[in-house]
């Protein structure tokens, strides 16, 4: 079939960039750059002035009034989470969180990875108002982080890849209790009470086998996420919980899809041998025949896969950049050398780099030294060394605990430095080490 031009110069390279793993890292740190240049520049008081103006939803005096900044943080965001969700239920259910053998390494490296820069980033400002920031440098940012390990290609084992998605859906887990738990104020029992009942009518759902994702999305979204969202607890934990509630049952097993398959496919030809004779019939039967067939294969996937693989791409090209450029632009002619040095900024930077690389590599340490769990194959302690450096990249995460834990904005501008700075050094870091020990034993 003939490509168009509008395919080869517009659609193919977009859709090989969209299927490339290491896109999302680069967009990422794009759309950062950008919101730093444009923070920086005479466009600065457009850039900030725009995320405060307030954007209102509701009718007559039940109104939700957030300004664009929280609507991007609070509801674009939950939709970043309710994906994470997603892959943390199938990471318990089938994945490398299904065993208690397979867990355990990077339960325990991701425990460690959160404790160590939490405990550093305490230390360094106790006895200060800017300590109630100590979640930020727990974070892992797993988009790029992942990223730069797919940058290495064969130069490090895929098993090390698995070992660093494991870590950081256990860590992502970590940062939604922490936020859950700590970052959380002023708390509506009514609200939550009602988010309570929209959660069992969730789970009863999934009980009794409704696999409709628009009944879910409703729910989910109309009751859930708008309770909790009143309640006072975080938006985003709604998604997480609403996830869990996503069915992953398929309506047919494997086999009686493989049968099924078999008999459309034999349809499909013997319409495309009789097509001659009646071409106009031999094509619509064939079209309805495939249509069967996609409505076969929707029968035969669980709702939580084909949820989490639609979306995958928004989440990615479109919520994650968005977040990227409201939060990272710092104007750095405000910022003075004292700021610089803070312990706001040094504790982030500190607890992310060093903090994240003594947890991840002492707990896993003590997980195969107490013989709780085995390193996986191919994978040498060289190589859990540059996953420690990987784990500091907080990015994500940590901008958007950062938003949570600081109303004051010179802290929170400290902090995005030290995120920045941090996870840049931490990513050359562990991108040059682990390219130059490669994959050898």
């Amino acid at each position: 079939m003939k490509k168009s031009k509008l395919d080869i110069y517009l659609l193919l390279p977009i859709k090989n960039f969209i299927e490339k793993k290491t896109s999302v890292g680069l967009l990422l740190i794009f759309s950062a750059l950008l919101a730093m240049i444009v923070a920086n520049s005479p466009l600065s008081d457009a850039y900030h002035s725009l995320w405060k103006q307030y954007i209102y939803l509701g009718i007559n005096d039940f109104v939700i009034k957030k300004n664009l900044l929280h609507w991007i943080n609070d509801g674009l965001m939950s939709i970043f989470f309710f994906m994470i969700g997603l892959e943390l239920k199938r990471e318990i259910l089938q994945g490398e969180l299904s065993s208690f053998k397979k867990s355990m390494l990077p339960i325990g490296a991701a425990i460690g990875g959160m404790i160590f820069p939490a405990l550093i980033f305490f230390y360094l400002n106790t006895g200060l108002d800017s300590v109630f920031g100590w979640g930020i440098p727990m974070a892992t940012d797993i988009a790029f982080a992942l990223g730069i390990l797919y940058l290495l290609g064969d130069r490090v084992p895929f098993p090390l890849k698995v070992f660093l998605t494991a870590i950081a859906i256990v860590d992502d887990l970590g940062a939604v209790l922490v936020i859950a738990f700590f970052y959380t104020s002023d708390i509506s029992i009514q609200s939550l009470a009602i988010a309570g009942i929209f959660l069992l009518i969730l789970a009863a759902a999934n009980l009794i086998g409704i696999r409709n994702t628009l009944f879910y999305a409703v729910m989910g979204i109309g009751g859930l996420w708008l309770a909790i969202l009143l309640s006072g607890v975080h938006a985003t934990i709604a998604a997480v919980l609403a996830a869990f509630a996503i069915p992953n049952t398929k309506r047919i097993n494997t086999p009686l899809f493989l049968r099924k398959s078999k008999l459309l496919g034999y349809e499909i030809q013997q319409e495309f041998r009789n097509r001659k004779k009646n071409p106009k019939e031999a094509e619509e039967n064939i079209t309805h025949t495939i249509e069967k067939f996609s409505s076969l294969t929707e029968d035969a996937t669980p709702p939580l896969q084909r949820l989490e693989h639609a979306l995958h791409p928004f989440v990615s090209f479109v919520v994650l950049p968005i977040f990227a450029f409201a939060n990272a632009g710092v104007s750095l002619g405000e910022t003075s050398f004292d700021s610089v040095i803070s312990p706001v900024m040094i504790g982030v930077v500190v607890g992310l780099i060093f903090g994240k690389f003594i947890g991840v590599v002492l707990f896993s340490r003590l997980m195969v030294w107490f013989k709780i769990a085995d390193l996986p194959k191919k994978v040498k302690w060289k190589h859990v060394y540059g996953i420690g450096f990987l784990a500091a990249i907080g990015f994500t995460m940590s901008l958007f605990i950062t938003d949570l834990a600081f109303e004051n904005e010179n802290y929170m501008s400290q902090a995005k430095i030290g995120i920045l700075m941090a996870s840049s050094i931490a990513g050359i870091i562990g991108y040059f080490y682990l390219r130059k020990i490669g994959n050898g034993s």
